[in-house]
């Protein structure tokens, strides 16, 4: 098999998309922290998490890709921002410029997921990223405040919870 799902997930939302993905096309799906050579796959599928404003294991992953020309490469992002806000979007593919080479991007089908957070099973660090986060979204003018900022004021401290497995269809036609 010359394919491979891989996902980089902190709390598991984006692990439970890569596993469906998995089960909906018979490609095997591993966390990015098991990855031996990328290089060995023709059709790479990246899914990672949104994390701080970075894609979770996908520079680390990516960086290894070496000749790209004859490869299938599909990346999906996984977040709590609505994926049909356009602000959205372009803020996620910026950061996703930054973290990966511009031939890549470039190649790359990239979609966008939507995940949830569960606040009660994020780690210290995490808690404390994300109420500075809030309270900095707290402070922003009403008339300034973007989708993605009136979402994470609604959601925080909540466990929400957006996954939708059929968002995956696109990718599998894809394939």
């Amino acid at each position: 098999m010359n394919e491979i799902i891989i996902y980089g997930s902190y709390y598991g939302t984006t692990k439970k998309y890569a596993e469906e993905l998995s089960s909906k096309t018979g490609i095997k799906a591993c966390s990015y922290k098991d990855i031996k050579d990328i290089n060995a796959y023709k059709t790479i599928i990246y899914l990672g998490g949104l994390y701080a404003g970075g894609v979770e294991g996908m520079k680390k992953t990516l960086k290894d890709l070496t000749d790209i020309s004859n490869k299938k490469i599909i990346i999906a992002t996984v977040g709590l921002a609505d994926p049909n806000d356009k602000g959205n979007i372009d803020q996620i593919k910026s950061k996703m410029r930054s973290q990966i080479s511009p031939d890549i991007y470039e190649k790359a089908e990239i979609f966008h997921l939507r995940g949830g957070i569960d606040y009660s099973k994020l780690s210290f660090l995490h808690k404390t990223m994300m109420n500075m986060v809030y309270k900095k979204a707290l402070s922003v003018p009403e008339e300034e405040k973007t989708a993605e900022i009136r979402a994470m004021i609604e959601t925080y401290n909540k466990q929400v919870d957006f996954v939708d497995l059929n968002s995956l269809d696109p990718i599998i036609n894809s394939l």
